[in-house]
């Protein structure tokens, strides 16, 4: 359970990202769907790849700081939201 749980957080602060982002964007017409899918793989994919980044940090104040759920939450917010506007801007491009 206890690996299970940042994975968790990154796909629900994802979802928030990307809700974020679509209401934002208003000229991409994306369905929740695609929001919420979209949010949940980029937050997945930005809590990873910051993980990653900060694993090996130089600073270690910035890596404790960004560590645990609070790297989960900024990953996923941030993963979450790039994605779904570049799924938006996608498919914005697609429908002209």
């Amino acid at each position: 359970m206890e690996s299970l749980l940042p994975i968790i957080i990154q796909i629900v602060t994802g979802v928030i990202g990307g809700q974020a982002v679509g209401a934002a964007i208003k000229t991409a017409a994306m369905g929740q769907l695609t929001k919420l899918i979209a949010g949940g793989v980029g937050g997945i994919a930005g809590g990873q790849i910051l993980g990653g980044l900060l694993g090996g940090a130089a600073d270690p104040a910035t890596a404790g700081a960004l560590s645990g759920i609070l790297g989960d939450v900024v990953g996923g917010a941030g993963g979450g939201a790039i994605l779904t506007a570049i799924v938006g801007a996608v498919m914005g491009a697609m429908k002209k």
